[in-house]
C-alpha cells in the first residue's frame, strides 16, 4: 500500500476521498422518484408490485405475523442470540444516560421552558435477506424504546421470501410487534407516506443503499430522517508505540465493507508507516472478501506520514471520520484537540468492531465528513422539544415595548397590535 510523505500527493488524496460522497445520479434519482409516486398515488398495490420486482415474486402479504418472527427466530443459533442479549443490554444502559427531560424556570413572575416529549411512530429500515444486519435492529430500536416511542415499525426486506434468523431473533428479542417483508425506495415511501396497511411514521431510521439512500433523502420534510449515510470509513491516528498488526486488522474491518469504504492510517512514524504497509499485504490475503477490500484501499485507502501528531491531528479533524481509532501512547490527552469524528476508540484494545456490535454506543454515526455538524443516533433524535412560555400582566408589561419596538422595525404592524391592545386593556382596567 502507498506511503503518502509529499504535500501534494496528499492534496490529491484528500480531493479523490471527497468523491466518494457524491450524490446519486439521475438515474438513481428519476428511478426513487417514480417509486416515490406510485407508492403516494397506489399505496399499497405499488409496495407489492415494487416488491415482486426487486425482492419475492411470490410475495402475496407485507406483514410479517408474529409466529413468523417466532419461527425464525428460532432457527438462530442460542448462542449467538445469547451474544445479542448481552449486546442489547450494554447498548440500552449507555442510552439509558441519554434520556432528557423537561424544564422550566421562573423569572419573576414569567415561566419559561421546554416539554420534552417522545415522537409518537418512528420505522426503521433493516437490511435484510443473506447480507443481513441484526445488529442494526438493536442500535435503531433501543434508542427510540428508551425515549419512550410508543410504535415501532420495521421494514425488512426478505429476497425470495427469506427471512434471517438472526434478524428474527434481534426484533424477537426487543418486543417489536410491526414488522414488513418490503424493502427499497418503496419501503421508504410506504413509512413516509403511509398506506392501507402501513401507516405513515413521523421518523424514518436506518441503512441502506443508494435506493434507500436516496428515497430518505427525498422525503425528508414529509417525515424526519436520521441522516443520509454513505460509505464506512475509518481513520487511525497512532504513533510508533502502535502495534502494526492492530492498525492494519482495523483499517482492513472497514475496507472489507464495500468498494468504497475508506481506511486511513495516519501517523508521525515512516517505521510505523512501512510496518502497517508490508502487513497489509499479508491480511487481507486472508479475508474472504479479499477483493473488496483491496478495491477500497486501492482507491480510497492511505497511509499518511505527518510531521507531528499535533499535525495528524488537525488532518484528521479536516477530514472528520466516521470512525477514529487514537493509538498513541497516551490516547486520552488526543481527546480534547479532537473537534470533527464520529465515535472515538482510545487505544490498541479498544477496536472499531467493539463499537459495531457490543460496546453500547450507537454504531449509526456520520460518515463523509458530516461529523463536522452531526452527531451518532441516541435517544435525542426520538425527542421533540415545544417550548413554553407564561407570563403574568405585569411581566407582559415589563417586556412589552422591547417587543412592540422589534415588531415596529420589521414593519409587522399586527405583531405590534397584540401588544397594544392588551396594553390598551391594562390601562382601561387601571383607571375604573
Amino acid at each position: 500500500m502507498k506511503i503518502i510523505k509529499k504535500p501534494g500527493e496528499l492534496s490529491a488524496f484528500l480531493k479523490k476521498l471527497q468523491t466518494r460522497n457524491a450524490v446519486a445520479g439521475s438515474s438513481v434519482i428519476s428511478a426513487v422518484e417514480s417509486i416515490l409516486v406510485d407508492v403516494r398515488n397506489d399505496g399499497d398495490k405499488a409496495v407489492l408490485k415494487y416488491t415482486r420486482r426487486f425482492d419475492d415474486r411470490k410475495a402475496s402479504k407485507l406483514r410479517v405475523s408474529a409466529s413468523e418472527v417466532t419461527r425464525g427466530a428460532r432457527k438462530a443459533d442460542p448462542k449467538i442470540v445469547k451474544a445479542f442479549e448481552i449486546s442489547a443490554r450494554r447498548i440500552r444502559k449507555f442510552h439509558e444516560m441519554q434520556k432528557e427531560q423537561s424544564w422550566s424556570f421562573t423569572e419573576g413572575d414569567t415561566i419559561l421552558g421546554q416539554a420534552i416529549r417522545p415522537l409518537k411512530r418512528i420505522g426503521a429500515y433493516i437490511p435484510g435477506g443473506k447480507a443481513a444486519y441484526p445488529s442494526t435492529v438493536l442500535m435503531n430500536v433501543i434508542p427510540a424504546q428508551v425515549a419512550g416511542v410508543e410504535e415501532i415499525a420495521l421494514c425488512v426486506p426478505a429476497p425470495e421470501g427469506y427471512l434471517n434468523p438472526y434478524v428474527m431473533a434481534a426484533i424477537e428479542m426487543l418486543g417489536v410487534k410491526e414488522v414488513y417483508r418490503i424493502g427499497g425506495a418503496q419501503a421508504v415511501a410506504a413509512m413516509a407516506y403511509g398506506t392501507k396497511s402501513i401507516r405513515k411514521v413521523d421518523k424514518i431510521v436506518g441503512p441502506g443503499n443508494i435506493y434507500v439512500a436516496t428515497a430518505k433523502k427525498l422525503v425528508f420534510g414529509v417525515v424526519d430522517i436520521d441522516m443520509v449515510a454513505g460509505p464506512s470509513e475509518i481513520l487511525i491516528l497512532a504513533d510508533s508505540s502502535a502495534p502494526a498488526s492492530f492498525v492494519t486488522a482495523d483499517m482492513l474491518s472497514q475496507a472489507e465493507h464495500d468498494e468504497l469504504a475508506s481506511a486511513i492510517l495516519i501517523t508521525d512514524s515512516l517505521m510505523l508507516a512501512e510496518a502497517v504497509s508490508k502487513e497489509i499485504g499479508i491480511q487481507v490475503d486472508q479475508l474472504k472478501r479479499k477483493k473488496i477490500a483491496r478495491a477500497s484501499l486501492d482507491n480510497y485507502g492511505a497511509i499518511i506520514v505527518a510531521g507531528s501528531i499535533r499535525e495528524a491531528v488537525d488532518l484528521s479533524n479536516e477530514i472528520a471520520p466516521e470512525h477514529l481509532e487514537i493509538m498513541t501512547n497516551k490516547p486520552i490527552d488526543i481527546v480534547p484537540l479532537i473537534e470533527n469524528a464520529g465515535a472515538i476508540f482510545l487505544g490498541p484494545w479498544s477496536p472499531e468492531a467493539l463499537g459495531d456490535y457490543s460496546a453500547g454506543p450507537n454504531h449509526t454515526l456520520p460518515t463523509g465528513g458530516t461529523a463536522r455538524y452531526s452527531s451518532p443516533l441516541g435517544v435525542y433524535d426520538f425527542y421533540k422539544r415545544s417550548s413554553i412560555l407564561g407570563f403574568t400582566s405585569e411581566g407582559f408589561l415589563r417586556l412589552s415595548a422591547v417587543v412592540e419596538t422589534v415588531a415596529d422595525i420589521e414593519g409587522l404592524e399586527a405583531h405590534g397590535n397584540t401588544i397594544r391592545v392588551r396594553r390598551e386593556t391594562l390601562a382601561k382596567r387601571k383607571r375604573s
